[in-house]
């Protein structure tokens, strides 16, 4: 038998998710994704989840806990532990003067903090249905469990990508995490944002883990330039400063000649007087 999922536990998992007529609302494979027509993810690939801390939803967390690594299956979330039951009573109907531009039927929109799905307009007013689009249905999972991950990097780095979308490099010395920040990831408000969570998911399920650095580095424009463009582009860059010698030294070799004929002038203009 092999070993089972607890509570805590890090596990890599690939899935698709699916509606109760075969209709595919989400996958980590982007192949199976782009033929659904989803294209919603940030990233596509297996994914890292700590169990039970909800990076997936509750039914599908719920159902990993207790399974064994190298489960295949089918797994099938109820609407409760899915996206909820339908609530009649989340309709508003809202003026169309809300809208900075005239909304269509079916389109999803977002009024302050909530987001809804144009049902109907009717007149100068839209009824707009602030259920998630999946409330009251059932959710199936053709859910894989890849393995469970046990070194502390891979961790760390995996709570940085699920909290901040960004991949990290981190390092580990004697209780000291240093995780480098992506460059451009300090003017990132998901980012920001996101940091403070991975840090309080790190001192939870993380031991001996007792300082945490954030560390920007800013190496040299040259040497920036270097690692993106690469040697042919270091090689053009060569050809052309040879280029640019050559002509410089051309035009200051003529420059010189100009100088000394006309300095040979002056003396013969002297000599004569």
């Amino acid at each position: 038998m092999g070993e089972s999922i607890s509570r805590g536990d890090f596990v890599k998992i690939s899935y698709t998710a699916r509606l109760e007529d075969g209709t595919i609302i989400d996958s980590t494979d982007e192949e199976v994704a782009k033929s659904a027509g989803i294209m919603e993810r940030v990233r596509y690939g297996d994914l890292i989840i700590v169990v039970g801390d909800r990076h997936v939803i509750e039914g599908l967390d719920d159902a990993i806990e207790g399974k064994e690594i190298g489960f295949e299956g089918e797994i099938e979330v109820p609407p409760e532990k899915a996206f909820g039951e339908y609530d009649p009573d989340k309709k508003e109907t809202i003026t169309l003067t809300k809208f900075k531009e005239r909304p269509e039927i079916g389109q999803r929109i977002q009024i302050g903090d909530r987001w809804g799905t144009v049902e109907r307009i009717i007149g100068r007013r839209a009824i707009v249905d602030f259920n998630h689009p999946y409330a009251g249905k059932k959710i199936v999972f053709d859910l894989k469990i890849k393995e469970k991950i046990e070194d502390k990097i891979e961790k760390i780095k995996a709570l940085f990508l699920l909290y901040t979308t960004k991949d990290v490099n981190v390092e580990v010395n004697d209780g000291v995490v240093e995780v480098e920040v992506p460059r451009g990831a300090s003017f990132d408000q998901y980012f920001i944002i996101g940091k403070f969570s991975a840090i309080d998911s790190i001192f939870r399920h993380i031991e001996d883990v007792e300082e945490i650095r954030l560390v920007e580095k800013f190496p040299r424009p040259e040497k920036i330039a270097k690692e993106v463009t690469g040697e042919n582009v270091q090689a053009d860059e060569k050809e052309d400063d040879a280029e640019e010698t050559s002509e410089t030294q051309g035009k200051r070799g003529k420059q010189k000649e100009q100088e000394e004929q006309e300095k040979l002038k002056t003396e013969e203009k002297s000599a004569e007087k």
